[in-house]
C-alpha cells in the first residue's frame, strides 16, 4: 500500500531544527499535524501530492516554536479584551496618552485595568504616573493599575466602586495607604502579600461568556504573533477549576486553540489545600485531553504556608512553622496519584525547607518517574540545585527580574543579583531548566524579552544585572524555550524540535534570531506562525496563508480593538511610535519629564541609553564625568 501525501510542505527556508542529528534543513513535510519528513527542498518535495499545500518561506530563517513553561493564558484570556496593555510602551507620555483616550470610549460601569506586564523602569521618565496625573485624566470613570506584585494604583471612581473608605481595615499582608485623614489615598501596597492587590482587581466587571471566548482567542494570537505555540499554564488566584475552565474547554471542542494549553491546578482553599488535591486527584486523570488542552499535574500553589512572594521591595518573608506538615500532607497525596509538581518559591530559604518535605515522602515513596520542580528560584543555592539534581526534578525559571532587577539591586546589592537565577550553573548541572514568563501580570507575556534577558544579561531599563560568564549564547537561549519546555509537560520526543514525529510547530521570525544585533532581539515578532501544521498567524509575505481569521474584539471599545497588544502594536504611528523598534526607541522624546537633567545629554535619557557609550558605568568617563542618564 502506498504512503498517503503529506497535507503540507513549507520549503525553500533557512531552518534550525535543534536536532542534533540534523541541525539544518530547507523543506519539512508535515502529516496529520506531526512533521514526517525534514529535508533538502528536492527531497521533501519530491512527496507531495496532488492535494498537498505547498508553502514557499522564501529562504527565511525558521524555528520551532516557542514554548512558555509558566504562564497564565486561562485567567489572562478572560480578561485580556479588558485591559490596556503596557507592556512594551517606552514613555510614560505615550502611556498616559493610551490611558487618556481609553477612558474617553470605555462606558459607565466599566473600567479601565492595567493589569500588569510592565515596569516603570521600562519608561524613558523611570517612574509611575502619581495618583494625581490618574485622577485628572479619569475623574468618574474607574482606573485600576496594577505595577507587578508590588502596588495598584486606584483612582477615587475607583475607590468609590470598591467600596474602600476610612472604615475600611487594613488586610492582613497588605496596606491601604491612607491620606492624614485615614482615608485611603489610591495606593495599595503588597507587604509582601499581593492578594489585597488582586482581590480587589477581582471586584471589577466581568465580560460575559461568548465576550470571554472571543477575548481568549485574541490573547492566544497575540502569543501566536510573538512566535508562542504553546504554554504550560500555572493556575492562579481566584481562578477556579472546573468553572474557570470553560471557555478552554469550549475552544478545544471548537477546535479554535491555536496555543497548545497544558494546565496545572492551583489551590484555592488556605487550610483546605488536601481536600482540593484529594477531590481532583479523583476527578481528574493526570494527562487527560489532547495534545491541545489537557492536564499536567499541580501547583504552582501547593499551599499557602509556601507561597513566598516575589516583591523585592519588601524583606524576604518567613514562611510559617507549619509550612512543612502542611506541605507533606499534599506531596504525599501527589506521590500516591503520580501526579507531578510545581511549586512557586522565590528565595532559596523557601526552596530548602521544601526539600526537607520531598525528601522525606521519597524515602517512604520514591519520586522516581515524577516530572516535579520548582518555579522562579531566583536565589537558590548550589547545594539546592544539587538536592534538586538527586531527587531527579527540575527549575522552571521565569523573566520576572528582568521587570524586578532594579529592586532586588537595591535591596541585595549588584554582586547578590549576578545570578538570580543561576541558569548557566543549571545547565552545567544537568538539572532540568527550562524558560517562561510568568505572564499576565509580574511580567509580559512577550517570550523575546526572556530571550534577550537571558542573552544579553539586562533588565528592560538597560541595566545591566549578570556578567558575561553567567550569560547564554543564542542557541542555549532557545533551548530554553523549545525542547527544555518539553520535559515540564513531560513530552520529551514530542516537542521542542523540528524532527521527524514530532509536533509541527515552527515559526518564521521577523528577522533572523542568529544574525540580529543582541539590542534588537527584544523586538522580534513572528511573520508565520504555525501550529499543527496550521498557520494560525501570519503578517506580511505570509499574509495570505492565515487560517485564523478572528471578529473584532469585543466589546466594541476594547482596548484590544485600538492598541492590540504589545507595544501597542495596532498603532505603529501613535501609541507604539517610540515602541515598536531600536530605532523609534533611540530617537524617543527628549521631553521625558522626569527630575533629573543630564549635563551631556539634557532630558534625552532614551538616546543615550540606547546607544553604545557605557553611560550607565560609573566607573567610565561618561559613566563619572560626562553623562548622569544612568541616574534617572
Amino acid at each position: 500500500m502506498s504512503q498517503p501525501h503529506p497535507d503540507a510542505i513549507f520549503f525553500n527556508g533557512q531552518i534550525t531544527t535543534l536536532d542534533r542529528r540534523k541541525p539544518v534543513a530547507s523543506a519539512v513535510a508535515i502529516q496529520d499535524g506531526r512533521f514526517v519528513a525534514v529535508g533538502d527542498d528536492h527531497e521533501i518535495l519530491a512527496l507531495a501530492g496532488g492535494t498537498t499545500r505547498r508553502v514557499d518561506l522564501r529562504r527565511r530563517s525558521v524555528l520551532p516554536g516557542l514554548f512558555d513553561n509558566h504562564t497564565h493564558v486561562v485567567r489572562g484570556g478572560l480578561n485580556y479584551n479588558l485591559e490596556l496593555r503596557w507592556d512594551g510602551v517606552r514613555s510614560l507620555a505615550d502611556a498616559l496618552d493610551m490611558l487618556k483616550r481609553q477612558v474617553a470610549v470605555t462606558p459607565a460601569p466599566q473600567w479601565v485595568r492595567v493589569v500588569g506586564g510592565f515596569t516603570e523602569h521600562q519608561f524613558a521618565e523611570k517612574r509611575l504616573p502619581t495618583l494625581q496625573e490618574i485622577n485628572a485624566i479619569a475623574p468618574d470613570t474607574p482606573v485600576f493599575l496594577l505595577h507587578l506584585y508590588d502596588r495598584a494604583l486606584l483612582n477615587g471612581a475607583a475607590l468609590r466602586a470598591v467600596g474602600y473608605n476610612k472604615d475600611t481595615p487594613a488586610p492582613p499582608g497588605g496596606e491601604i495607604v491612607r491620606d492624614a485623614a485615614g482615608n485611603p489615598s489610591g495606593l495599595l501596597l503588597a507587604k509582601p502579600n499581593a492578594t489585597i492587590l488582586y482581590a480587589t482587581l477581582a471586584k471589577g466587571p466581568k465580560l460575559p461568556l461568548d465576550y470571554q471566548i472571543n477575548s481568549t482567542r485574541h490573547f492566544m494570537r497575540e502569543l501566536n504573533r510573538l512566535g508562542v505555540t504553546g504554554v504550560i499554564d500555572a493556575g492562579g488566584g481566584f481562578q477556579n477549576y472546573p468553572e474557570d475552565y470553560e471557555v478552554i474547554q469550549k475552544l478545544a471542542d471548537a477546535n479554535q486553540i491555536t496555543v497548545r494549553l497544558a494546565y496545572n491546578l492551583f489551590t484555592q482553599k488556605p487550610r483546605q489545600e488536601k481536600e482540593d488535591f484529594l477531590n481532583w486527584t479523583a476527578s481528574v486523570k493526570y494527562k487527560q485531553g489532547d495534545d491541545y488542552f489537557r492536564h499536567n499535574g499541580a501547583g504552582e500553589m501547593l499551599v499557602y504556608s509556601a507561597a513566598d512572594f516575589e516583591d523585592f521591595r519588601q524583606p524576604r518573608p518567613d514562611m510559617p512553622p507549619s509550612m512543612e506538615s502542611d506541605l507533606e500532607e499534599v506531596v504525599r497525596v501527589l506521590v500516591q496519584n503520580k501526579w507531578p509538581w510545581r511549586l512557586h518559591a522565590t528565595y532559596d530559604e523557601t526552596i530548602t525547607r521544601a526539600l526537607d518535605v520531598f525528601e522525606k515522602v521519597h524515602r517512604d515513596t520514591p519520586l522516581t518517574g515524577i516530572h516535579w520542580f520548582f518555579d522562579h528560584a531566583e536565589t537558590i543555592s548550589e547545594k539546592s540545585l544539587d538536592r534538586i539534581a538527586a531527587l531527579g526534578g527540575g527549575v522552571a525559571v521565569q523573566h520576572r527580574m528582568a521587570y524586578q532587577g532594579e529592586y532586588f539591586i537595591e535591596r541585595y546589592g549588584a554582586r547578590a543579583a549576578e545570578a538570580t537565577p543561576p541558569i548557566k550553573r543549571m545547565l552545567e548541572k544537568g538539572v532540568h531548566v527550562s524558560a517562561g514568563t510568568d505572564a499576565t501580570r509580574v511580567a509580559s507575556y512577550n517570550p523575546w524579552v526572556s530571550l534577550s534577558w537571558m542573552i544579553t544579561g539586562k533588565t528592560l531599563g538597560g541595566t545591566q544585572m549578570y556578567p558575561q560568564r553567567n550569560l547564554l549564547d543564542r542557541e542555549a537561549g532557545l533551548r530554553m524555550w523549545t525542547e527544555n519546555v518539553a520535559w515540564f509537560s513531560n513530552e520529551e520526543g514530542l516537542r521542542g524540535r523540528i524532527s521527524v514525529g514530532y509536533l509541527a510547530d515552527f515559526i518564521v521570525p521577523s528577522k533572523d534570531f542568529f544574525k540580529v544585533p543582541e539590542d534588537e532581539i527584544l523586538f522580534l515578532t513572528s511573520h508565520l506562525t504555525v501550529v499543527g501544521g496550521r498557520v494560525v498567524y501570519g503578517e506580511g509575505d505570509f499574509a495570505e496563508l492565515d487560517d485564523n481569521p478572528l471578529p473584532p474584539a469585543m466589546p466594541d471599545w476594547s482596548p484590544a480593538r485600538s492598541f492590540k497588544g504589545y507595544g501597542a502594536w495596532g498603532e505603529p504611528e501613535g501609541a507604539g511610535r517610540n515602541s515598536l523598534n531600536p530605532a523609534r526607541y533611540r530617537h524617543m522624546t527628549a521631553g521625558c519629564g522626569c527630575g533629573t537633567n543630564c549635563g551631556l545629554h539634557g532630558h534625552n535619557h532614551a538616546n543615550a541609553w540606547a546607544s553604545g557609550v557605557p553611560s550607565s558605568d560609573p566607573k567610565s568617563f561618561f559613566g563619572a564625568l560626562g553623562c548622569s542618564c544612568w541616574m534617572a
